[in-house]
């Protein structure tokens, strides 16, 4: 069940955890919602976003995690209940009005929710943003597991009313993307149009007034301690009476819990379930702690509980044996294995990790293994094919270390980096691409620096780095992978799309404009299935650079393939098929080696290396006729295939 048809409705329903949160925030009465789309983070705002003219809210898209922040938090001042969501480096992004929210508080609800990654699944880095809440002295809530995620966003939404002051929640990985089941409570109306009363001396954070603001969040810093002690999400289990106790902390309490269970020692320790680490509840803790004389803490990444339960036992002179990441380790999230590990070595019980099961085995010995790689009919994979080509040919007459430098970005092209494009030479965060181009410009003679960046992610943070580019003469190529959606994340709306996260039809904002405005004098917008041209004009604008000495821009733009075939079912089409002449083919393998289409394979490897094509992998871009080199490759309907085009990829 998806949250849309959980409206109107009671009793129980298996949601998604981020449904669950986007769920618990309507049943707190939200009334505005706002996020960039990052795993493990989008389905929030998604799903917020499918329910909002049903419920009477206010979602959107917005071109980054600042922005975002910054429509939410100006609501919340104005007196509506208020979310951002975003994934966990996104929060970097919003770090600046994060760190200022907590100096002039909000007059109603401002929950910030941030999905963290922790191994790493979808993202560049393993990052605990529970740290952001003891930076910027804001409280963080985080569910002991999906089940509580609901609950946990219903309490975050209460705890930001009651102290007037922005919250955290804190989701991860698994909780985001594990099935639950929800309990279904009645939707309040929410406060949609608030009502804003100006307070210069509070909201504008000139020195004079951030001094007196300062002294306030450290009084209310300290309130919120007291109230999250109260907290009902923190809850002491097992042996209550018992000189040991297990503290874990968010997700990491599931696993304890089952860890101490399988060990059959749940009756002989406390367990000690923390779901507000940030600030440690101090008096729920030195209760719980009562009689203790030694205290594993069990948390995924950073030690944020241990580091605050050392500094608070040492400050109450209390003399507890504490352990934590020397015996649960730092890297990757939580797992049922690193936490039998632990709690066996805490409480001295032999433990040995199973072995792999036979068929286990044998089932893996199966399997192909193979790299993520770009879909069928993608069109960055002409793109790129035509860029290899080009960088090639100047490798073949200066050397291959006098190549561009290619500066990738955060999205599905970063796939470029691997055989048989290597177009992706470095990749750090978003806009990363174009700013680490403008630094090679000038500090390395011999080599073109290309910026590579998805629409989405040049709305994001592509537009202040290639002004910079403009503003001190920089010459690089930044090429703009226009496919009109953000489509890593599940295909949201951009600039580029034309309509919003609420389906309202809006201007398309095209990146040329934009770099035109800027005061790019070299701009082109090329078809990447047109290789030929692609090819050909990849080569000028590199020329350009380097004789201008100045930045150039290449749009290259064609529709997501997987957004294409979408659009041909619900047209009723069927898509095309493509066919090899196994006459004219010529084992030449360019088709499956070189352009790298996986809907495109050797008939018989080892034996036969003429191509065929996969009917069912193949999505109608056609792109294979103009790679073959001997025409080997044709639509068995050439009007059909034309017609396809002309109505679908668009």
């Amino acid at each position: 069940m998806s949250l849309k048809h959980t409206i109107g409705k009671t009793g129980k329903a298996v949601l998604l955890g981020n449904e669950a949160i986007a769920r618990g925030a309507l049943e707190a009465g939200l009334a505005v919602a706002a996020a960039y789309p990052g795993t493990p983070s989008t389905e929030i705002v998604e799903a917020l976003s499918s329910v909002a003219k049903d419920v009477g809210i206010y979602v959107e898209w917005s071109v980054n995690e600042k922005v975002a922040f910054e429509v939410a938090y100006a609501a919340a001042t104005a007196g509506s209940r208020a979310l951002v969501a975003m994934k966990h480096v996104g929060l970097n992004v919003a770090a600046d009005p994060l760190m200022s929210s907590a100096y002039t508080g909000v007059e109603e609800s401002l929950v910030i929710v941030t999905a963290d990654d922790p191994s790493m699944w979808s993202s560049q880095n393993e990052q605990d943003n529970r740290i952001y809440g003891m930076h910027a002295y804001i409280p963080v809530v985080e569910p002991g597991g999906p089940f509580e995620a609901k609950d946990a966003a219903i309490y975050a939404f209460e705890l930001s009313s009651k102290m007037k002051h922005p919250v955290i929640l804190r989701s991860t990985t698994r909780i985001s993307h594990t099935r639950v089941v929800v309990e279904l409570k009645p939707l309040p109306k929410p406060v949609r149009r608030g009502k804003y009363d100006k307070n210069p001396s509070k909201y504008v954070l000139i020195p004079a007034h951030a001094r007196r603001l300062r002294l306030e969040l450290l009084d209310r810093w300290s309130r919120i301690e007291e109230e999250v002690s109260r907290s009902p999400l923190n809850r002491v289990e097992g042996a209550k009476d018992s000189k040991t106790a297990v503290i874990a902390s968010g997700l990491s309490y599931a696993f304890v819990r089952e860890a101490l269970e399988d060990l059959g020692a749940l009756e002989r320790v406390k367990l000690i379930k923390i779901s507000t680490p940030v600030p440690l509840p101090s008096k729920f803790v030195l209760d719980a702690l009562s009689g203790v004389e030694r205290v594993l803490v069990v948390e995924e990444l950073e030690p944020v509980v241990e580091m605050q339960l050392r500094s608070l036992l040492h400050r109450e002179r209390l003399s507890i044996e504490v352990h934590g990441k020397d015996l649960v380790g730092y890297p990757y999230e939580m797992t049922m294995s690193r936490a039998l590990r632990a709690v066996s070595r805490f409480l001295g019980i032999e433990y040995r990790a199973p072995e792999p099961a036979a068929k286990q085995e044998e089932i893996s010995s199966l399997v192909f293994p193979r790299p993520p790689q770009l879909c069928p009919g993608c069109p960055y994979r002409p793109l790129y094919f035509a860029l290899r080509r080009v960088a090639d040919r100047i490798a073949s007459q200066r050397g291959r270390d006098k190549e561009p430098i290619f500066c990738g970005d955060i999205g599905c092209y970063t796939l470029g980096l691997n055989p048989p494009f290597n177009v992706q030479d470095t990749c750090i965060e978003m806009g990363g691409s174009i700013g680490l181009a403008n630094g090679f410009a000038k500090s390395v003679d011999d080599r073109i620096p290309v910026a590579i960046i998805g629409d989405s992610t040049f709305y994001h943070a592509g537009m202040p780095p290639l002004l910079n580019a403009v503003f001190n003469k920089n010459p690089l190529l930044t090429i703009v992978l226009d496919n009109r959606i953000t489509a890593m994340t599940g295909h949201q709306p951009s600039p580029s799309t034309g309509f919003t996260a609420m389906g309202e039809p809006t201007r398309v904002v095209p990146a040329e404009d934009i770099a035109r405005a800027m005061g790019v004098e070299y701009i082109k917008v090329i078809d990447p299935f047109d290789i030929g041209t692609t090819e050909k004009t990849l080569a000028e604008a590199l020329e350009y650079v380097e004789k201008e000495r100045k930045p150039a821009l290449v749009v290259s733009r064609r529709l997501c393939a997987l957004v294409a075939v979408r659009n041909a079912r619900r047209k009723g089409l069927s898509i095309p098929r493509y066919v090899v002449d196994e006459n004219a083919c010529r084992g030449c393998g360019i088709c499956y080696t070189k352009f790298a289409c996986p809907a495109i394979r050797q008939r018989e490897p080892g034996k036969d290396r003429r191509a065929m094509i996969d009917p069912e992998l193949c999505t109608g871009c056609g792109v294979c006729v103009s790679v073959c080199p001997f025409n080997a490759i044709k639509p068995l309907s050439e009007e059909e295939a034309r017609k396809f085009l002309e109505e679908v990829w668009r």
